[in-house]
């Protein structure tokens, strides 16, 4: 069926790595300042996935003579890899026009949520920055992933961006201590990243895709990995100074021993066993997401 290939082109795993701060932010609003308007919730979140399968599809589109030169010789759940137009045999230019449709129904939902339901002046500039920055990842003359910046913009839309966004519409400001807990949230964010390109690293290389990891190359790609693994942990402790409750270090502990696991065998270069790496993406992932999840046990 025609949907379930679009479904699969808009690769719902990496939808959580963004909803799941969404739901942070629109927690914290609550938590703090006893605020929760349902319909806000309902359309942000909305507007949120909109510009993600966006995102995702104009990726794709751009993305097509790539993966068709890939050659990827083993497959990864939590990684796109191959172009996903020549897997689900759909018109690359049907691909276009749903990420173009997308992100004007997400527009719509922000003209909604900032006229409608009087959200603040910020939305739409924080909903146009989003989407922008998604375009701007993949579009091929000025992409980003290919100058080795590409990996910093995914950090700050996966990780403060989302969480901010949906605070602001409920509250109409954004609390500082969103900031701090954005940092180890988009680190762990730069490290799924980072982690990923190792799948795609000798067809990234072939084609000429100057990410992070084709700059620094596998041995100071795992260095930088371990770094920024370490960076974020200091920067959840560092976080606590800012009014978040103590108990989410004790929460965020399984966390570190997971992540440090992860820096342990990436160490002993176990990213070059293609199933071990499929391992470690599905593992990077639940780093990310217990670190949100850590923060928001945290208020409860």
């Amino acid at each position: 069926m025609k949907i379930v290939k679009w479904l699969r082109i808009s690769f719902p795993p990496i939808h959580n790595v963004a909803i799941l701060p969404f739901i942070l932010g629109t927690f914290l609003a609550w938590r703090l300042d006893r605020t929760f308007t349902l319909p806000v919730f309902a359309l942000g979140s909305l507007g949120a996935a909109l510009v993600i399968v966006s995102a995702c599809h104009i990726g794709e589109y751009f993305n097509y003579a790539k993966g068709e030169n890939a050659g990827c010789r083993f497959g990864n759940r939590f990684i796109r890899g191959v172009s996903m137009i020549r897997m689900e045999s759909l018109s690359r230019t049907v691909v276009l026009w749903t990420g173009v449709i997308t992100i004007i129904l997400a527009a719509i939902i922000g003209l909604i949520l900032q006229f409608g339901l009087k959200t603040g002046p910020l939305t739409l500039i924080l909903g146009c920055v989003g989407a922008l920055m998604g375009f701007l990842y993949s579009a091929r003359s000025i992409r980003p992933v290919e100058k080795g910046f590409g990996e910093l913009i995914i950090s700050a839309c996966y990780g403060w961006l989302p969480a901010a966004s949906a605070f602001y519409i409920q509250r109409g400001y954004i609390a500082p201590v969103i900031h701090w807990m954005a940092l180890p949230i988009g680190l762990s964010i730069f490290n799924v990243i980072l982690l990923n390109e190792f799948h795609d690293f000798s067809a990234d290389a072939a084609v000429g895709k100057q990410n992070i990891l084709v700059h620094l190359g596998k041995d100071k790609g795992m260095v930088l990995y371990v770094l920024v693994s370490i960076l974020s942990w200091f920067c959840m402790v560092f976080s606590l100074r800012t009014g978040i409750p103590e108990k989410a270090l004790y929460l965020y502990l399984p966390v570190i021993a997971l992540s440090a696991s992860i820096c342990f065998l990436m160490a002993r270069r176990k990213y070059e066993n293609p199933f071990v790496r499929e391992l470690l993406c599905g593992l990077n992932i639940a780093v990310n997401l217990g670190t949100t999840v850590a923060y928001m046990l945290a208020f409860l």
